[in-house]
């Protein structure tokens, strides 16, 4: 039989409109965004995506289409063929490109200061909250020792311990406790105003007990005026649950988001009768030994008294920030042997995160008004001061970068460098926290504090009829400030973030890819991660490739890209908002999945864009082919690409006028 050729074959067996009704049905099918992937990833129509670009890709091996091509021409059940639909596009699809990862990269991390134009939803932030603050270190023993220790305090919680137990009807008896603590604690016997949110959450989060700042003509109360965090809970095993202090790890980035100035932030989770301490501050948190306040009652009244006697230092806010008798913020500097004053006038912007470098800009003036920048940040030590390299580029006149004006480690503390480790946290030995050793070996967070649980013992009905309450497992906080002295020699947990200041003239954007150093790192830093707004991110530095000029180019796109899709009054786009909370590789996905094929991403645009910015639709897709030439994220250095942008961000300008 003579073999035909494609036109013959065409014009014999003719097709016409034979696949009208497969292609109804599958577009109809494809344009569903909720029907689930066979891969993990979100939906069968991004695996799709990812499908087509390895098909263009030369690692495509055509092999894997037999088992589906034949179960068509089996004619086999839709059940059969849809599964093998599925485990084709699963196995063609790799789980990441054949990169070679730069081994000299310091690792993405994931905390919530990289959220933009979000809800924010509960169930989103608290996994990431929950990365964020990583290893939670409980049942610290001289907690107590480093953030209480207060002058004249262990007078004074005595004093109070014995006004308490006197008269007929005394408020603590050793018997039974306290008398008007409610057996089971729950939040409507315990609080006066329960349920009710404080003002300045993005999601309405409610305190269930705190300690705020007070004042006569204000009707209600937000954020910016909490001191101290508390978190109820009627049943004592709840101090060991991770939901509870991850409620209480979501209050305390409710009080860093609004509160500029503040370095941590303290409380306490009351489950029952069982109250344990809390610290949050830029590496994540650690807690004291629970105790009972029935057994405890000094301690607990130690405590209490601690709390509304500390100064602002003491309850985590940064001294170096003064207040004048106007009541605005000011800093002084040392520059040249003289001290200068700076004003602040307004925050620019804060990370709203707990751990992390939670990077915060303030605009402020001096005597003779010229306007600075203040950008303070906490970094890893191993990282290159950002100071020295803004002072390089201003001496040597580098353009378009921020000029320097100061640079320095805050001092705090009889003039000690602010780092969190050795000062926040006043040199507390992790290693000799009853979870270090369940954490060291991999346990989930939760259950590293069986250890410190033989504390609590009997009930309250129970509680110190063999023994005077007064009597304390734990000693009171000593009464002398300076208790709190240098680290110890064995230190738990290399890793410290140190507090850095920068000042700038003006408000340029400091870019330090192309500064003429001589000092370029060529290893690791040793920090632990780093972060950034993820959603900007280039697809080969998601996917883990070393970071170039390139990739800074493509985070412009993306920038422009996100802006036209959420406008400058932070709406939100359900559609693009899970951005914020994927981890690397399936954002690098998500992306591949609107960037290869043009109709695809032409569609999305001309979908997504808010009507403001659709005549920039044209601009935008000539980007995309400059930054993604055909279809694909560039693996190389383009030296020709920044001139390409440039070329068409004017011509955009141009055709806009």
């Amino acid at each position: 039989m003579a073999r035909l050729s494609r036109t013959e074959v065409s014009e014999k067996y003719p097709i016409a409109d034979g696949l009208d009704t497969f292609r109804r049905t599958f577009e109809d099918f494809y344009t569903k965004s909720g029907i689930l992937s066979g891969t993990g990833r979100e939906t069968f129509r991004n695996d799709l995506h990812h499908f087509i670009s390895v098909v263009d890709s030369s690692e495509f091996e055509v092999l894997r289409l037999f088992a589906l091509l034949n179960a068509v021409l089996d004619r086999e059940s839709d059940v059969i063929i849809w599964d093998n639909a599925y485990a084709t596009i699963a196995q063609s699809t790799p789980s990441s490109p054949k990169l070679t990862p730069y081994p000299f990269q310091t690792p993405h991390s994931l905390n919530t200061s990289s959220f933009v134009n979000s809800y924010e939803k509960r169930k989103y932030v608290d996994a990431v909250l929950e990365k964020e603050l990583g290893s939670i270190y409980i049942g610290i023993p001289n907690f107590g020792d480093v953030f209480f220790c207060i002058e004249g305090l262990k007078e004074a919680a005595a004093t109070v311990f014995q006004r308490c137990q006197e008269g007929d009807s005394p408020l603590f008896t050793a018997y039974c406790g306290w008398q008007t603590w409610p057996e089971s604690a729950k939040e409507r016997e315990v609080l006066a105003q329960p349920n009710r949110p404080l003002e300045g959450s993005t999601v309405g989060s409610k305190l269930d007990i705190g300690i705020i700042t007070s004042s006569t003509d204000r009707q209600t109360y937000d954020w910016s005026q909490v001191l101290v965090l508390g978190e109820l809970k009627s049943n004592p095993k709840d101090n060991m649950a991770s939901n509870t202090w991850r409620d209480l790890g979501r209050y305390a980035r409710e009080v860093f988001r609004p509160q500029s100035p503040r370095r941590f932030s303290l409380g306490f989770t009351l489950c029952g009768s069982i109250t344990r301490l809390w610290e949050f501050d830029r590496l994540g948190a650690i807690a004291s030994l629970p105790f009972d306040i029935n057994r405890d009652a000094l301690r607990f009244i130690s405590v209490m008294l601690g709390f509304f006697t500390m100064n602002n230092s003491q309850i985590g806010y940064d001294p170096t920030f003064l207040t004048s008798l106007d009541g605005k913020y000011f800093i002084e500097v040392i520059r040249n042997g003289q001290t200068e004053r700076l004003v602040v006038d307004e925050i620019m912007k804060r990370a709203p995160c707990i751990a992390g470098r939670a990077t915060t800009c303030w605009k402020a003036h001096n005597s003779i008004g010229e306007v600075f920048v203040v950008k303070d940040s906490w970094q890893y030590p191993e990282r290159e001061l950002e100071g020295s390299l803004l002072r390089e580029a201003t001496n040597k006149g580098v353009i378009n970068v921020a000029r320097y004006y100061h640079d320095e480690i805050v001092q705090v503390n009889s003039n000690k460098a602010d780092d969190v480790r050795s000062n926040v946290r006043g040199g507390i030995d992790i290693t000799q926290a009853t979870s270090y050793k369940s954490i060291q070996s991999g346990s989930s967070l939760g259950t590293g504090g069986t250890a410190d649980t033989t504390r609590i013992g009997r009930s309250r009905s129970q509680s110190s009829r063999k023994r005077s309450s007064s009597r304390l497992d734990m000693p009171l906080p000593p009464s002398k400030r300076a208790c709190s002295g240098s680290p110890t020699k064995h230190q738990g947990g290399s890793q410290t973030r140190e507090h850095r200041r920068v000042i700038v003239r003006d408000y340029g954007i400091p870019i330090y890819k192309n500064l003429p150093s001589g000092n370029r790192r060529e290893v690791s830093s040793g920090a632990k991660g780093k972060t950034g707004t993820r959603a900007f991110m280039a697809i080969g530095l998601l996917f883990g490739e070393k970071n170039s000029f390139t990739h800074d180019l493509e985070s412009f796109f993306w920038v422009i890209f996100w802006i036209c899709i959420h406008g400058r009054s932070g709406e939100v786009n359900p559609k693009f908002e899970r951005w914020n909370y994927l981890d690397t590789e399936e954002l690098a996905y998500q992306k591949l999945g609107i960037i290869p094929d043009e109709t695809v991403f032409e569609h999305t645009v001309q979908d997504s864009f808010l009507d403001y910015y659709k005549p920039l639709i044209p601009c935008i897709l000539d980007l995309r082919k400059a930054v993604s030439p055909g279809g694909k994220f560039r693996r190389k250095e383009d030296k020709e690409l920044y001139s390409q942008i440039r070329q068409i961000i004017e011509n955009a300008q141009k055709t806009i006028e």
